[in-house]
């Protein structure tokens, strides 16, 4: 170790100590999935959501995304990678069950969509006739003006985590570190390296032709991290800092209230008087702003979310950058959960210096060339002004991560987090073993290297496993009572509504809900 690097691993040895087996179980974490709807062609299914999963807009665990073919399933908070595992399973069979019912769609396996028909045919979510139902349509419509529906339909996991006794000084302190190590998740856990050529069809882009129907980058992770996915030129713009809830605070509120002058163009609404967006800011609204992490509170209903972060302070990070795994029936494993607990412990209990301009733009460089070089022999990345080996990096990482991974088995029994480290350390060694490596040796050996091909077999696979397992009565009775419930909670909030839906969206807009800068919250 060098000198540079051991008062690094002298402090986190000494901050280990604040994490007494108490607090380690106290962890909590939570899952956000998304998948398209997919036809058993592997074409995207065009119909509405299921009305028997219920409504998208109050069911606590099954939602819609930004379209009405791309489901999304939630987790309840738990303190263990089994039961989120296992909540997460359920809520998958009871889906299954009873799409079933009604066709023969399937969940697709992957991050990147299956088989896309025109920009325009791509169904936007509907939430219903309440002003925040419309709202989040209308949010979404905006989103297809602003970046195209095909990007909207790429799917992934976001990983809500948090630990008891942590200030938003120190969650930010986390998110810094997290966006200086991000590389490594997603060479690690990057499984899109190759896309259907219907996503690019007519864009500009830097793919490779594998096959007829399959583009692709020969060392890409996480094509859904690159410059293919989430993007754009607006928010380029953006050089958000992490050092502070002040400062994040800020610019968050500069991009939802700066007019923009290509999204005033769009307009709030077309000649026919159907809404185009809910504002024609940088930022409609806070969720629009593309991280790999973000700092989060949960919100009051018709709350604004940077409201929340202003008054009551951070309560837990949302990590955004984790694809869906295609080997795996529900998109992740136990042994990445893991992984991911001990990697936010290592962002959080090591030195987080603040960011610079410099830094930021070096993040996004070592993002982009790990989603779509990763696996590149020798590749290195920017650090401080320096290129460094991706591989030598993240095997620094991985080894300061090894007392903490010690500290989680001793509390838990076992050497589960210990096992995640050294999975990492052979990927670290050996690319041919990563998710990525995997897809693309997957569609050379079986499927001509077509990736529909493959992620239809994968969801296919996926859906006939799920729909074997064990589900019982008292399971589908339960599930199916929150259904029902979640359309009479969407028609109480119909039946409320008093406000002519325009107000609406301008008292929901206006900057006055964001929160006074400056404030400082209580204690997270």
């Amino acid at each position: 170790m060098t000198k540079l690097q051991a008062p690094v691993g002298a402090l986190l040895q000494d901050r280990l100590k604040s994490l007494t087996p108490a607090r380690l179980k106290g962890m909590r974490r939570g899952i956000e999935k998304e998948s398209l709807r997919a036809q058993p062609s592997g074409a995207l299914a065009l119909t509405p959501h299921p009305a028997a999963l219920g409504s998208a807009l109050t069911h606590p665990g099954i939602t819609t995304d930004f379209s009405e073919s791309q489901v999304e399933l939630v987790t309840s908070v738990h303190s263990s990678e089994e039961a989120a595992l296992a909540e997460l399973t359920q809520l998958h069979q009871f889906t299954l069950r009873t799409m079933k019912d009604i066709g023969d769609d399937m969940l697709w396996a992957s991050s990147m969509p299956c088989d896309l028909p025109t920009d325009e045919t791509i169904p936007i979510a509907r939430f219903g006739s309440s002003n925040v139902g419309r709202a989040k349509s209308v949010y979404r419509m905006g989103l297809s003006h602003r970046y195209g529906r095909r990007m909207q339909t790429i799917s992934g996991i976001h990983y809500n985590w948090s630990l008891p006794d942590v200030t938003s000084e120190q969650y930010f302190a986390l998110i810094r570190n997290f966006r200086r190590h991000a590389f490594l998740l997603l060479y690690l856990f990057g499984a899109s390296p190759a896309v259907c050529a219907t996503f690019v069809a007519g864009r500009q882009h830097e793919l490779q032709s594998l096959s007829k129907s399959t583009m692709y980058m020969p060392h890409g992770t996480s094509l859904r991290m690159g410059r293919l996915g989430y993007q754009s030129d607006a928010q380029a713009s953006l050089a958000v800092s992490y050092n502070s809830l002040e400062g994040y605070g800020a610019s968050l509120q500069d991009a939802l209230t700066r007019p923009y002058p290509a999204y005033e163009a769009v307009g709030i609404r077309n000649p026919g008087g159907d809404y185009n967006q809910l504002a024609t800011t940088l930022l409609q609204i806070e969720n629009e702003f593309y991280g790999t992490i973000r700092p989060k509170r949960v919100i009051f209903p018709g709350e604004r979310p940077l409201h929340a972060l202003r008054q009551r302070g951070v309560e837990y990070v949302e990590v955004r950058l984790m694809d869906l795994d295609p080997f795996e029936q529900v998109g992740i494993n136990a042994q990445t959960m893991r992984f991911l607990d001990v990697f936010l412990l290592h962002c959080l209990l090591s030195d987080s210096p603040p960011d610079t301009p410099e830094e930021i733009i070096e993040f996004k460089h070592n993002q982009h060339h790990t989603a779509e070089r990763g696996r590149e022999p020798g590749l290195t990345l920017k650090r401080a002004g320096r290129e460094v080996p991706l591989t030598e990096w993240g095997a620094e990482v991985v080894a300061q991560c090894a007392p903490i991974a010690a500290a989680l088995d001793a509390a838990q029994g076992g050497t589960q987090h210990n096992n995640a480290l050294d999975a990492a350390n052979a990927a670290l060694m050996d690319a041919s073993k990563l998710p990525s490596a995997r897809v693309l040796a997957a569609m050379a050996q079986d499927f001509d290297n077509s990736f529909v091909k493959f992620a239809r077999a994968q969801s296919k696979k996926s859906k006939v496993a799920l729909q074997n397992l064990p589900f019982s009565a008292e399971q589908h009775a339960r599930f199916t009572e929150l259904s029902r419930q979640s359309i009479e909670q969407q028609k109480i909030i119909e039946a409320s509504d008093t406000m002519p839906f325009e107000a609406y969206r301008q008292q929901y807009v206006s900057a006055d809900g964001l929160g006074m800068p400056g404030r400082q919250p209580a204690h997270a």
